[in-house]
């Protein structure tokens, strides 16, 4: 295994590569509040983050990565366009997986930049790809973005579509949702004989817990509304089941997408920015006929991109995490910019990783 002084030399070495590229470094402090990071990714992320107290700054997290702080840096006061790098050390409970560890030094490159997103895209993919380089990698990219496209553009209501961008990253939660919209799956055992009590709060029982009973009645009320909305199309199921299946190299994607959106039609304009980072790619040296490409990559781990994806996994170890990720996140930073956004792409690598790949082969 490699030593710590051995991770830290590959980290630094790779810094200098993206300060080479044009990037400015920055060190966002270790501890981060955890309001915002809880606001962001819900109480979900108490399981993998190591939470303290402050009398002064309330509660608090250790740094579990650093897109967020760079990105709150940025919107605070960053300069545009902007490029960033940083190493340091991220921390990660690990309840499941002993062997898995619970820090371990990340290296990132963050790029803010209006002017260009597919290069944005192919800058960042191809900077990654280098450092790699040499390696027994698969790179694997994905496009969020055409999913939530598909999603938002259904002939359905806004409470459906609500529901279904909220679980987009949950997929059987996902599947079980669009069955039931679809009226292949019923509802929940019980949900009708509520829905149909002329009374349903009549139960001659106190009220427990937080909700109020308007609240109660407002949401019996929602649910009866939906049950009266027709069901999601065939033409439409079949076109989203069509997208998720997708899992080609990159042109050969490119091409069956076209075909989806012919009953899909509000994936196009997502479509046309694939197709301007195909070609971006090109221009950077990337091999795209060779690089695979799958509609639901990513659906799995990275809840705060809203477009291009990517990773990079060990050939022949299973058992190791990504070596790098990253992907675009416009998203993010309208959520952090008080009402400003800029479109934004980057990802981390893990050097530890890749030192282990490297004494493994030699």
């Amino acid at each position: 295994m490699p030593s710590r002084s051995q991770i830290l030399t590959r980290a630094a070495m790779m810094r200098v590569r993206f300060e080479a590229a044009g990037a400015q470094i920055v060190d966002p402090p270790l501890l981060q509040p955890a309001e915002t990071l809880l606001d962001l990714y819900g109480e979900d992320i108490r399981a993998r983050a190591y939470v303290t107290s402050d009398a002064l700054r309330g509660e608090q997290m250790l740094r579990p990565d650093f897109t967020l702080p760079v990105v709150q840096m940025h919107m605070a006061n960053g300069a545009e366009p902007a490029r960033y790098t940083y190493s340091g050390e991220v921390f990660r409970r690990q309840e499941h997986d002993p062997e898995r560890s619970n820090e371990y030094v990340q290296v990132g490159y963050e790029v803010f930049d209006r002017d260009n997103p597919a290069g944005a895209d192919a800058e960042v993919f191809s900077l990654f790809a280098l450092q790699l380089s040499g390696l027994p990698l698969r790179a694997a990219t994905g496009d969020i973005g055409i999913l939530t496209a598909a999603v938002q553009g259904m002939k359905t209501t806004e409470r459906r579509k609500a529901a279904l961008m909220r679980h987009l990253w949950r997929p059987r939660r996902f599947r079980l949702l669009i069955e039931r919209f679809a009226g292949r799956k019923p509802g929940p055992e019980g949900r009708d004989a509520l829905l149909d009590a002329k009374g349903p709060l009549d139960i001659g029982v106190p009220m427990i817990g937080k909700r109020r009973a308007s609240e109660i009645e407002a949401r019996i009320d929602a649910l009866r509304e939906d049950r009266e909305t027709p069901p999601i199309t065939d033409t439409e199921l079949a076109g989203l089941e069509t997208l998720l299946n997708v899992r080609e190299t990159m042109p050969f994607a490119l091409e069956q997408l076209r075909d989806v959106a012919v009953d899909l039609p509000q994936i196009a304009p997502a479509l046309d920015r694939l197709e301007d980072r195909v070609a971006a790619l090109q221009t950077r040296g990337v091999d795209v006929e060779r690089l695979d490409f799958e509609a639901a990559y990513g659906r799995t781990s990275m809840e705060y991109y809203d477009g291009f994806v990517f990773g990079f996994y060990a050939e022949g170890r299973p058992d190791l995490p990504p070596i790098a990720t990253g992907g675009r996140y416009d998203a993010l930073t309208r959520l952090l910019g008080n009402g400003a956004e800029i479109p934004a792409v980057g990802g981390v690598l893990r050097p530890d990783l890749m030192l282990e790949i490297e004494e493994a082969t030699q």
